[in-house]
């Protein structure tokens, strides 16, 4: 048997080939939408892809299922309750998919029908034997994760609640799933970082029988109590991931590779002012807040990129990049993963063309814990008031800088230092945070608003009032702040280090 699992860190998302070398017969499972590896891959192997396995209908990235079939010739096969808009092969479930001879003997795939993430979602059993008492391994798309399990709240647009589908996903999971034996190996479909769970793993395989030990949502537990587990905490909904899902389902022009042209200043001015551009600065964090273009957005490429674009540009927007010379390609690709394909160009060496244009180059304004307190900055501490939480709203998640919010049993607020206060009749203060992380202890009158949904609430905001960001660290606050000076807003700062400084500032004092 072959067996490779490839795993892109930027979206924290694995896509598995699997042949039969006897017979050069094989199957790609959630394959990303840049292709070329996997089909080199197989060739070097001897192996021919025949059929393009996808265990949902994704909402986190662009599958490249259309891509495949295009190159290979492979046929595309999902669930058999998977509504598309393109030629598939339903898998039903209890269906055998055998990659060896005549013979029956060989490398083999059994399809287990597991809806609760989504109704159409699959796993896969895998036997390199058919007679094999313990199989190599299952595949588990987004039903069940190293250390948590699919998330059930992404169909509540389509009807189906998430009490409804949290019910699914633990029948699907305790009849199904952990009938297998203990040494069965798991490979899910995503890892830490992921929007898709709350408190997803930095490992990228398992055993059932780890995650029937470690795993919080498998734990011994009535079905009302997993309902009501699953369903809370639940990091915001990226604002990308209902356009992607509908382009998996419903069908989406071929990735054209290449690197984006090369434009002017004038011409990414132009492009912004007539076309409604967006210019995406894509370098470092510390060289976009040293100097910047002015009204550019921003989210670093050593960043979790791709998912950071997707929730402060919205999907179809004209883009052009801003990168360190090189990186553009690497920029127009990572976009391209979550179905951002309208790249105008990029804009050469922004630095020098920042260095030569001083009137039209910003500075970030940010603010250190001591001056949020008032001990030393325009805003004088005052007293707590209560915050807010806009975290059911549509955006994404924190990405890198906090991975699918706090895991269960985290710390919560009553364990934390008092932090200070912000008069907030004069600055509006937005925790960016996750609201798991929000809830497990913020500022004083913090208002919560994850950077995954800012930008769907920006009419909630005063752009004539100053506006402080805050996050974990100061990474998602400094993108935050962009997406506002963007859009008009003229008095904006985050604080340098975050939530994590403010804290270890009044444990400190």
């Amino acid at each position: 048997m072959h067996f490779a699992q490839y795993y892109l860190d930027c979206l924290s998302q694995a896509s598995y080939l699997i042949g039969d070398e006897n017979t050069g017969r094989a199957v790609l499972v959630d394959p990303r939408r840049d292709t070329d590896e996997y089909v080199r891959d197989a060739e070097v192997a001897g192996l021919r892809i025949e059929l393009v396995i996808e265990t949902h209908i994704h909402a986190d990235f662009l599958s490249g299922h259309l891509e495949l079939a295009r190159a290979t010739g492979a046929t595309v096969c999902f669930g058999a309750d998977a509504e598309t808009g393109f030629p598939i092969r339903r898998l039903h479930d209890g269906e055998r998919l055998s990659l060896g001879g005549d013979d029956g003997e060989g490398v083999t795939l059994t399809v287990l029908a597991t809806p609760g993430h989504t109704l159409e979602s699959i796993c896969l059993v895998l036997h390199e034997h058919p007679d094999d008492e313990v199989p190599f391994g299952v595949l588990t798309g987004d039903t069940l994760f190293v250390g948590d399990v699919g998330r059930p709240d992404l169909l509540s647009a389509a009807g189906h609640t998430p009490q409804d589908m949290a019910a699914r996903l633990h029948h699907s999971l305790h009849t199904k799933l952990l009938t297998l034996p203990d040494a069965t190996r798991v490979f899910p479909a995503h890892g830490a970082g992921s929007a898709c769970g709350r408190s997803l793993s930095t490992e990228t395989s398992s055993t059932i029988g780890d995650q029937r030990r470690l795993n919080y949502a498998l734990q011994p537990m009535p079905e009302t109590d997993f309902i009501r587990l699953v369903t809370a905490g639940q990091p915001a909904t990226p604002g990308y991931f209902a356009h992607d899902a509908a382009l998996n389902r419903d069908g989406h022009p071929l990735l054209e590779p290449g690197p984006p042209p090369a434009l002017t200043l004038d011409e990414a001015l132009t492009a912004r002012d007539r076309q409604g551009a967006a210019l995406l600065d894509c370098r470092p964090l510390a060289a976009y807040t040293r100097a910047h273009l002015a009204g550019s957005f921003h989210t670093g490429l050593d960043t979790r990129f791709a998912e950071y674009s997707g929730s402060v540009v919205a999907p179809g927007t004209p883009i052009v990049l801003l990168a360190d010379p090189g990186a553009e390609q690497e920029a127009r690709l990572r976009l391209a993963r979550i179905g951002y394909d309208h790249v105008l160009g990029h804009l050469p060496d922004p630095a020098a063309v920042l260095e030569r244009h001083p009137a039209l180059t910003r500075r970030s304004h940010r603010i250190r814990h001591e001056d949020l307190a008032g001990e030393r900055g325009p805003w004088s501490a005052g007293l707590p008031v209560d915050g807010t939480t806009d975290g059911g709203a549509s955006g994404e998640a924190s990405g890198g800088e906090a991975p699918g919010g706090v895991a269960p049993g985290g710390e919560s607020s009553a364990d934390r230092p008092a932090t200070p206060g912000v008069r907030t009749d004069r600055v509006q203060l937005i925790d960016v945070r996750n609201p798991a992380e929000y809830e497990a202890g913020a500022l004083p009158g913090a208002r919560n608003i994850p950077l995954a949904g800012l930008r769907h609430h920006l009419t909630e905001l005063d752009p004539d009032r100053p506006v402080v960001l805050y996050c974990r660290s100061g990474n998602r606050s400094v993108i935050a702040a962009a997406l506002l000076e963007a859009h008009g807003f003229g008095d904006v700062c985050d604080v340098v280090g975050g939530y994590d400084a403010v804290v270890t500032g009044a444990e400190v004092g």
